[in-house]
């Protein structure tokens, strides 16, 4: 396998990541994290330093969660599970850091910034406020145009430029492979984007969870180390989460660049129905008689795989649907139907939000 923030591939083997990378395991959570269907299915299996964010939580003093998007392409299921743990941040009172990372966008995938930004604007946050998002309780911005407020720009940009003095170009390579001058001023902006909610113009030091996949922990190790080096600032150590990778719609990694590896929360019910029914990886046998007999793999078929990610919430429906597949007695066009059902019953209530949504972040956009 291949894990890093610009490839993953391979088979995924989680317990080698967290050996790789030295994360620890996720486990002996409160009933509130018990609740969330991604905490509770071991979806977010591993962390750094996590117990300081489930102390505050609990003791209800204050923290922040801070997150970025990268405005390429249609938002997908992959996406809302960061959307999803945003939104389960702000109802445990997090105040929401939001960056949409527009400086590594256009170094690395699109010089246009006009087109990055309004994609930013019509499909990423629209879509985390149909979700649930409180813009109320978020501070969100582009990382090319930080606050109006000069001050706050200023600390900003300022912590960006002086966390290259303690980083030497050999550890940038230890960390990313091979480095480019647009690699490495986008690492330094991403460790800013993680650390300046502690500086004193925005929150003053307090707990910061930064939830990831699990290819983005080099970010993670990098900013978490710089916080120890400079003494400008007493920032309090980074905590991380890692989820697991939703596979896409032929199996394998989702892709953005490949729109038949992933549903679009804005596609027609009908379209996504016709997706699922084509291009959902299954772990059917060859034939009828086949699966009848030996039965279906629901750990590599991608109709299962998405109900175990959050589309059939209850999980005693989702376990009867795991051994009716691996029995035989569920087939692999009887579990996409399933799914389809799900799908569709979803897409139509979230884009009915999502009209509403377009009002509320074009009056915020405009303020």
């Amino acid at each position: 396998m291949k894990v890093t923030p610009w490839e993953v591939s391979g088979t995924i083997d989680y317990k080698k990541l967290i050996t790789k990378f030295g994360l620890q395991h996720m486990k002996g959570l409160p009933k509130t994290f018990q609740e969330n269907v991604l905490f509770r299915r071991g979806l977010i299996f591993a962390h750094r330093d996590f117990p300081q964010i489930l102390d505050t939580i609990k003791n209800k003093k204050r923290f922040a969660m801070m997150t970025g998007l990268m405005p390429s392409g249609k938002f997908h299921f992959g996406h809302k599970m960061v959307a999803d743990q945003i939104v389960f941040y702000q109802k445990l009172g997090a105040k929401i850091y939001l960056t949409v990372a527009d400086v590594e966008a256009y170094n690395s995938r699109n010089a246009n910034l006009k087109e990055l930004h309004k994609t930013a604007i019509e499909e990423y946050l629209t879509n985390y406020v149909a979700l649930g998002l409180d813009l109320k309780k978020c501070d969100f911005y582009f990382q090319s145009q930080r606050s109006k407020d000069g001050k706050k720009a200023s600390a900003y940009y300022s912590l960006a430029n002086m966390l290259g003095r303690h980083v030497t170009y050999n550890e940038f390579k230890s960390i990313y492979g091979e480095v480019s001058p647009g690699k490495l001023s986008a690492s330094l902006l991403q460790a800013a984007d993680m650390l300046h909610p502690q500086l004193m113009e925005f929150e003053k030091p307090l707990p910061v969870v930064v939830p990831v996949g699990a290819d983005q922990d080099p970010h993670l190790r990098l900013a978490r180390d710089l916080s120890k080096r400079i003494k400008l600032h007493k920032f309090k150590t980074l905590s991380s989460t890692y989820h697991k990778f939703m596979p896409g719609l032929k199996g394998g990694k989702m892709s953005s660049s490949d729109e038949n590896s992933y549903i679009a929360l804005s596609e027609k019910p009908e379209d996504v129905a016709k997706k699922i029914k084509k291009y959902a990886f299954s772990g059917g046998r060859a034939t009828l008689e086949e699966h009848r007999k030996k039965g279906g793999n629901p750990d590599v078929d991608v109709a299962y795989q998405m109900l175990l990610y959050g589309m059939e919430p209850d999980d005693q429906k989702l376990q009867t649907i795991y051994d009716d597949y691996k029995s035989g007695k569920l087939l692999s066009g009887e579990l996409k139907n399933i799914l389809i059902e799900k799908m569709t019953s979803f897409l139509k209530e979230h884009q009915k939000k999502r009209i509403k949504a377009k009002k509320v972040v074009a009056k915020f956009i405009n303020e």
